[in-house]
């Protein structure tokens, strides 16, 4: 398969995951839907169109063409069962983080109270649920897509609400630590909302790979790192109290 193919396959299982259809590709493109079809089926684009339609799907040619390479990594989300396993079991979500951020396995029982056979286990575990192939010697390999999330709501979200937030943000946040946080309220229209989303993505896929790279580092010299991106329209609660009458203005 030409890599022309397999860039345009890619953009499509690009598309149909952030549910974006051909008739809004047409709207975006000020073209017929006839004609965005019969683009797709000839996979014939400009390279500005290319660089259009990715921007859509809030992702950039480098982010396709990573994708495109990683096909073989099929991971992009667990289902509700799978994700209520991950966290019901501490050390099974640990170890899933270790070594999605490259830990080897030696690593981990040296460090975590977690012995031989325990850890085996816990590999078997996560091989089953798909987050990790498991390979002789206890090697593994991560199966996870660039493009992995958590389902909206679900139980990993719902373990982050109950334990990571409070844990997190008590914290001074002392630059010279190694730690930063930044709150800005402002007001903003729909469309500079979504272009501000878009921003947060890129630098979230940054995140992503400094700390791939960074994991091929000796473990002494790499330390664990959380970053939270969020926004959202939102008043303060005891400013809202303050209306003359509720807020009925809706996103």
């Amino acid at each position: 398969m030409s890599q022309t193919i397999q860039l345009v396959d890619t953009l499509k299982k690009l598309l149909r995951e952030r549910k974006i259809t051909y008739a809004e590709v047409a709207q975006k493109l000020g073209l017929s839907e006839a004609n965005v079809k019969r683009m797709f089926s000839k996979r014939h684009f400009t390279l500005n169109r290319l660089e259009e339609i990715c921007e859509m799907a809030s992702a950039d040619l480098s982010y396709l063409m990573t994708r495109m390479h990683e096909g073989t990594l099929v991971l992009d989300a667990l289902d509700e069962e799978d994700e209520r396993e991950l966290v019901s079991d501490p050390k099974l979500l640990l170890v899933a983080q270790l070594l999605v951020n490259r830990w080897e396995y030696e690593d981990i029982i040296a460090t975590y109270v977690i012995d031989e056979f325990e850890a085996t286990r816990l590999l078997a575990r996560l091989d089953r649920l798909g987050i990790i192939e498991l390979l002789p010697g206890n090697r593994v390999k991560t199966i996870l897509s660039r493009d992995f999330r958590w389902i909206h709501n679900g139980p990993v979200y719902g373990f982050f609400e109950k334990n990571v937030a409070r844990d997190f943000f008590n914290c001074k946040f002392d630059p010279k630590s190694g730690e930063l946080l930044v709150f800005i309220a402002g007001m903003l229209s729909r469309q500079s909302n979504l272009h501000l989303q878009n921003s947060i993505r890129r630098l979230a896929r940054e995140f992503d790979e400094i700390s791939k790279e960074d994991g091929k580092l000796p473990l002494e010299d790499t330390f664990g790192t959380g970053m939270v991106l969020a926004m959202r329209p939102w008043e303060l609660n005891i400013f809202a109290e303050m209306r003359r009458g509720p807020n009925l203005k809706k996103f």
